[in-house]
């Protein structure tokens, strides 16, 4: 038999397999593993399958919703055999908007899962060693809600009503939202509280589909060591009719708010903040403390989402970096400077850098008001502003670098490869990212350790700190 016969028959073998499977076809599949997205993923026809909802060991009646060359998306009909980690979602809508990819599975479960992301990326990326990495237990909390501590809801009128809260899975259909059980408690009182109050004025609310309208989203952020919270609203105008009696409304009935500010971000943006910010009440700044130090917020400023697992990220850099007093430390991508300033005090100097002006100025800020000497804030990238240090004779010893999603810019890869500092500390928030550039790190350093850490309970997101070492030969 020829072997052009045995490959035309295997590739109409493949394309039979492939016009057999429709949208809306039923049938049985058995769960192997989590996805990146929460998502279970089993095998039929070939192909892969995506079902959100399923759990690994379980027999699910999938039907499809989507055909592509290479993989299937699924929803799960019925679960013939449920796996002994399902439990039931607390949250009524967790199926219906995101961040409660895995309110149904235990939580013991979600913890051995979040290892297997970032082994799952080590084994597709493979660095340098990868396989003798020590992957520690990940850190995860006691009670695993109520731990959000900013709440970012869009607001609508809906036949009359005032409702707010998230926009359902791949729809702009907005699910209102009185309790969220990952949120903390205070924020969500004051965005409900808020919503009534806007409905009690008839403030005008933001109508997406005829673009009119002033109110899109109302922000609120708490402090958990003030009980205090900082309110914003996202409007689509600078106008802003009836302010002060709104204004008055929310300082009588609701005291734990010390400023309310007004961001605009005017027509159909996909982004939730617009480029001007001003105060319209109260205080310039919410105040937080973290480790031992206070750290002034304005409405943008970046902070964990999670106050408890931020302190034990922050220890576990801490831990890892090992300070000493002679140490110059890198903090880049240091947002308003919260882990930098907490370890300045151990090290000789601390030099940051962050790409948001506004960032940038909150971080000299708090050195200011921390009494902090040895620290300093830039505005640009790393990847800019490295070198140049570089140029002028400061050379780090020490570096930090908690980058977003996307992980490290190629250039500042190249910069740190070039002035090679003796440790490093990476704070990762994408295990697949992370490994990709422990392809470029590991040339120079040895991973220590990584500490998977549980910032996002019931939802598929990771983090992770990673302590590097550099080697004694580049070789």
């Amino acid at each position: 038999m020829s072997s052009n016969y045995k490959q035309d028959t295997h590739t109409k073998r493949a394309n039979r397999n492939q016009v057999m499977v429709k949208v809306g076809q039923k049938f049985p599949l058995t769960i192997k593993r989590l996805g990146i997205n929460g998502e279970g993923i089993g095998y039929f026809k070939h192909k892969i399958v995506f079902i959100p909802g399923a759990l690994p060991g379980e027999v699910v009646t999938a039907k499809v919703t989507e055909v592509q060359e290479k993989y299937l998306q699924a929803r799960v009909v019925t679960i013939r055999t449920a796996s002994p980690d399902r439990v039931t979602p607390v949250d009524e809508f967790a199926d219906q908007v995101g961040g409660f990819e895995l309110e149904h599975l235990a939580y013991p479960a979600q913890l051995k899962y979040k290892e297997d992301l970032i082994r799952q990326a080590l084994e597709k990326f493979q660095p340098k060693g990868w396989q003798d990495y020590t992957i520690k237990p990940t850190l995860g909390m006691e009670d695993p809600y109520y731990y959000r501590n900013k709440v970012q809801f869009p607001v609508r009128k809906y036949h009359g009503d005032i409702i707010v809260g998230m926009f359902q899975r791949g729809s702009h259909d907005l699910v209102d939202l009185p309790e969220v059980h990952t949120q903390d408690r205070l924020t969500m009182k004051i965005v409900r509280q808020v919503a009534k109050i806007l409905a009690e004025l008839s403030v005008s609310i933001y109508n997406e589909d005829k673009n009119k309208g002033v109110v899109k989203t109302i922000v609120v952020r708490s402090s958990a060591t003030t009980n205090q919270a900082q309110l914003t609203f996202i409007t689509n105008q600078v106008d802003f009719p009836g302010l002060p009696a709104l204004l008055e409304k929310i300082q009588t009935s609701m005291p734990e708010i010390n400023g309310i500010f007004q961001n605009v971000n005017p027509g159909r943006q996909s982004l939730i903040w617009g480029e001007e910010t001003f105060k319209l009440w109260g205080a310039d700044y919410l105040e937080e403390e973290i480790l031992g130090q206070s750290f002034d917020l304005s409405p943008r400023a970046f902070l964990q989402l999670n106050y408890e697992q931020m302190l034990v990220a922050y220890e576990e850099a801490l831990t890892a970096l090992h300070p000493q007093a002679t140490d110059r430390l890198v903090d880049a991508y240091a947002g308003v400077g919260t882990l930098g300033l907490s370890i300045a005090r151990q090290v000789k100097e601390v030099r940051g850098m962050e790409i948001i002006p506004e960032a940038v100025a909150d971080a000299n800020h708090n050195a200011e008001i921390n009494d902090i000497q040895n620290a300093s804030y830039e505005v640009g990238t790393a990847e800019q502003i490295l070198p140049k240090w570089q140029d002028e004779g400061w050379l780090p010893t020490a570096l930090i670098v908690d980058p977003p999603r996307l992980g490290l810019d190629s250039k500042l890869k190249k910069a740190i490869l070039k002035s090679q500092p003796n440790k490093m500390v990476y704070l990762s928030c994408n295990p697949s990212t992370l490994a990709r550039d422990l392809v470029d790190l590991s040339k120079i350093y040895r991973v220590d350790y990584i500490q998977p850490i549980d910032m996002f309970p019931q939802t598929p997101r990771w983090e992770g700190v990673v302590k590097l070492s550099k080697r004694s030969t580049s070789k």
